[in-house]
């Protein structure tokens, strides 16, 4: 965006802000095959994963709004919280432009550590999609997302796959890499290789110390990021879904998903 930083903001709690980023995100991820398909599962997956009853949704870092307008036409009101000014300023424009929905969002710039002060709730219902990964201590923000949770709430929770990241250093040949298990981003540029990506036993850990429940998980774009050559029409791009949508949810595929997809309930 013209005028804005062209590279990550790191805080003082060493996380990573995207101001500066709206347009690079939408171009590298959701106008891109694997941004495409990723939103495709969720949009199969969360129904089967969560239970719907128009409850208000808390969007967690909510970026470009995709999944706070995919929310708002199902008749849920959502808060949308992003930190970027950026992100968000993009987000409300897209949104806005949805006759139909505009009135169900409502937006706060505010990163996660902020939540208790924004939108404290109780919420039985709060998104956080590929945002753990971003955060210095991923672990203290489970614990700050699960103290917004209603009791029997649900949190609805996307991880970057460290194990997947691994694998897939392995198949473009950076072996040593992936021996040394030097898999994050080093927190500069414009890069989009996570600084904290997590595995499925970190996950199982910090949930029950927090007191929340695995009910779902399931595996996003669990070959889609193996391929050696790209789907390339719309037949293959449908044959992949199909499988991915197939194999998400069985083991042990779903394991090796780039992003990691949990149903979380808070114990009442």
């Amino acid at each position: 965006m013209k005028g804005a930083k062209k590279a990550f903001e790191l805080t003082p709690e060493g996380d990573r802000y995207f101001d500066g980023m709206a347009d690079k995100f939408a171009r590298s991820l959701y106008d891109a095959p694997r941004g495409a398909l990723r939103l495709a599962l969720l949009d199969a997956l969360l129904p089967e994963m969560l239970t719907f009853d128009q409850q208000p949704v808390l969007d967690v870092g909510g970026g470009l709004g995709q999944q706070a307008a995919w929310f708002a036409r199902r008749g849920h009101a959502v808060t949308l919280a992003e930190p970027s000014g950026d992100m968000l300023a993009c987000a409300q424009r897209e949104i806005e432009g949805q006759e139909a929905i505009k009135a169900r969002v409502r937006y706060v710039q505010a990163p996660l550590q902020r939540l208790s002060q924004v939108a404290p709730g109780p919420w039985a219902l709060i998104t956080c999609h590929a945002v753990l990964e971003w955060l210095g201590d991923p672990r203290a923000a489970l614990y700050q997302l699960s103290q917004r949770l209603a009791p029997g709430g649900q949190l609805s929770l996307m991880v970057f796959n460290r194990d997947a990241l691994r694998f897939s250093n392995v198949v473009k040949g950076n072996m040593h890499k992936a021996l040394s298990d030097e898999l994050e981003g080093l927190g500069k540029g414009q890069r989009l290789t996570p600084i904290s990506p997590l595995t499925h036993a970190q996950i199982e850990q910090w949930s029950g110390e927090v007191g929340l429940t695995l009910a779902h998980v399931a595996g996003i774009r669990i070959f889609q990021d193996y391929l050696r050559e790209p789907a390339a029409t719309q037949a293959q791009r449908s044959t992949l879904f199909a499988l991915e949508k197939a194999y998400a949810r069985v083991d042990p595929h779903w394991r090796l998903g780039r992003y990691l997809l949990y149903t979380l309930i808070k114990t009442a």
